[in-house]
Order: C-alpha cells, then structure tokens, then sequence
C-alpha cells in the first residue's frame, strides 16, 4: 500500500494534477502508510514533509465533533448528555424560537441555522463573539430536527461556544490540551494557527474551474444565503493571515498524520492513549439523521458530527466510513468495519473528490 500510495502521489503530482499532497493511513491504532510528494509552496520550492499543516476547509469539522464528543463522555455538558439544549448554556441563543436547539441538532447539521448573518465579512468571521452574537440572534430556518443542511460556517461556532461555555476553555484549548498534545500532534493540528508557526503552512492555489462558473449561479440559492461570496471557499482567503489564526472550528490547519491520528485515536489506542471508549464512539459514529439537503440540495447521511459514507458514496456498506471531506477535496476518516483510519490532504483546491477517492481505492483494496 505505501508503494502504490506513494507511486500515485508522484504520478498526480508530476501530472501537474496536485502541487502538494499528503496521504497517512493508521490501521488498530498503529501507523502503515506515510506519503507525501511535490512542493508546499511553489515560489520558494519548499517540499511537503509529514508535517507540514495545510489549511483544510471542512475536514476540521471531524475535530470540532470530537471534542463535542470528549466533553459529553466526561459530563462536562451537564448529564442530558447530546440532548443538552443549546440555550441552557447560551441562554441568549433561545431569541426568535431557537429554545428547542439541542446539541443533537447541532451535530447532525439539523439545528435550522446554517446561514451566517447577512453582510458577514471576512473579518467578523475572525471575530468570535462577532459571530456568536449573531447566531445567538439568528432566525431559524426550519424547526430543528425536521431538516438538514450543511451549517458550513455556523457548526463550528455553535459547538465552540457551548465547550467555551461547559468548560471555561476555548475550543482550540480543549484540543490541545485533550486532544492533540495527548496524540504528540499539538504542532500539526490546530484551529487558529499561531502566526510564527504560519510560515510552515502548505501555499493554498486554486485548481481549474473546469466548467463550473460560479457567477452563472442564481444569486438567491440558499448556498448563497448561508454564505455571501466573499466567504465562499478559495486560495486567497484560505492564504489570509488573518483566517490561518484565527479560531474557526468549521476548518483546521492540520497535516494528513495528525488528523488521521485523531480518528485512530477514536477507534483504538495510539500509542496508549485512546479518545472516547468504544461504546461512546459507537453511538458518535451510527446514523443520526438524513435527507435533502436544505442549502445543496444533495442527499446526506450524518452520524453526531461526521458525515457518513465516502466522498463519492458506493452503497450502504460505506456507513462504516465516518469522517469530512473539505472543500478543495482533502478528505478524512475512518471505517469501524476495518479499524482504518486515513487521511488525504493537498494544496490545488479541486472542485471534486477525484484524487481522494483514488487514493481511498488503494486504502481500502489493502484490506
């Protein structure tokens, strides 16, 4: 598997296809592919290294639910456990209806508020309680728990602050402290990055927009009223200083090895430490909630945090794999049928999952 990985890795990138990639495989708990190929940043020729952090749009959401997850095991959340009403902790996040929010709801993208408030900038995205004060504030969009859709911005909002909240920590503490110092990661995987380990970061570049045209989409789709344009994923805002350190737990700054870690770590012990015991990870990992996405439009199947299936669904056998795909096509997870766990991340921003999904094909063949 690290032969054929690391062949198809040199393949794409001399292809011209992807710039710099990563791929980590763990397998019960224990590491069994390591590869990374081509350059982080073109101008200056520096080489990916297994440690080199990529800003991954979405896939940090895997993350974000796991340290939801640590905090309902350890009671921190109070003893309703996932039922915990998002308003019990965050009293003002009851205005206009939003009194019924579960932490449920939350993690299954069904809370009703996907959608930041409108004339959202780049820099109260940066901004923490900016951004918490208008979800507080926020009108829903359907009664939760009888819809979903994907909270792109918001879920890693919501569920930051009610650990803020529950813990009097922030949620780039509690993953650090529980979570990746205890892997041997707290370098390779955080939310808002500090800014004198910035320069180690892969170059984000956008990839060919083949024939998508995002400015012939209708301006009233419901994706552009959870998010405006300027929000929508890119290089040049995926390269902003400002978001690499800033807090925003919907994405991460993280290497392949430390997030595929992550998910080891919830299905068996890495290096003697294991994050949730495998009852708590059975019910974090088993359908929740489904159906019609109500920004995208697609068919989704969600566990308490994590997508379901993988990025191109093959069938049912596929709700073994949990994990997030991101925007640009970095993907990461694990199958409870198999005890793998991996991780792909990369630097050309595609508009699919062609080259995770190639390189899962060789993960998954191996067994």
């Amino acid at each position: 598997m690290q032969k054929q990985l690391q062949h198809t890795c040199d393949e794409l990138v001399g292809s011209g296809a992807e710039r710099g990639i990563q791929v980590s495989v763990y397998r019960h708990g224990e590491p069994v592919a390591e590869v990374v190929a081509g350059v982080a940043d073109p101008a200056t020729g520096r080489a990916v290294l297994p440690d080199t952090p990529f800003y991954n749009y979405s896939i940090g959401k895997g993350a974000t639910a796991t340290v939801a997850h640590l905090c309902v095991e350890r009671g921190w959340f109070g003893p309703a456990g996932y039922e915990t009403r998002v308003a019990e902790l965050w009293p003002e996040f009851a205005a206009h209806g939003k009194e019924a929010v579960t932490l449920r709801h939350v993690l299954t993208h069904s809370a009703g508020v996907p959608g930041v408030p409108a004339g959202t900038t780049v820099a109260d995205v940066c901004d923490w309680d900016t951004m918490c004060a208008g979800l507080a504030d926020a009108e829903p969009w359907w009664q939760p728990g009888t819809a979903v859709g994907y909270h792109a911005y918001t879920f890693g909002y919501l569920v930051g602050e009610l650990v803020r909240r529950a813990t009097g920590r922030g949620i780039a503490q509690v993953l650090r402290e529980e979570i990746t110092a205890p892997l041997g990661v707290a370098d390779e995987l955080f939310f808002g990055m500090p800014e004198d380990q910035q320069p180690r970061l892969a170059r984000l570049e956008d990839g060919p927009a083949g024939d998508f045209d995002m400015s012939t989409l209708p301006a009233d789709l419901p994706m552009f009223r959870a998010a405006p344009m300027a929000l929508l994923p890119t290089a040049a805002l995926g390269n902003r200083p400002d978001m690499l350190g800033a807090d925003v737990p919907a994405g991460a700054k993280t290497s392949a090895r430390a997030i595929a870690r992550m998910y080891a770590a919830l299905l068996d012990e890495v290096d003697g430490v294991r994050l949730l015991p495998p009852a708590r990870t059975r019910e974090a990992t088993a359908r929740a909630a489904s159906g019609p996405d109500q920004v995208f439009g697609n068919e989704s199947t969600w566990a308490l945090g994590y997508a379901l299936g993988l990025p191109v669904p093959e069938g049912d056998s596929t709700e073994t794999v949990f994990g997030m795909g991101g925007a640009g096509g970095s993907w990461a997870g694990a199958d409870t049928a198999t005890g793998t766990a991996w991780a792909v991340t990369k630097n050309v921003l595609s508009q699919d999952f062609g080259t995770a999904n190639r390189l899962t094909g060789i993960v998954r063949a191996a067994g």
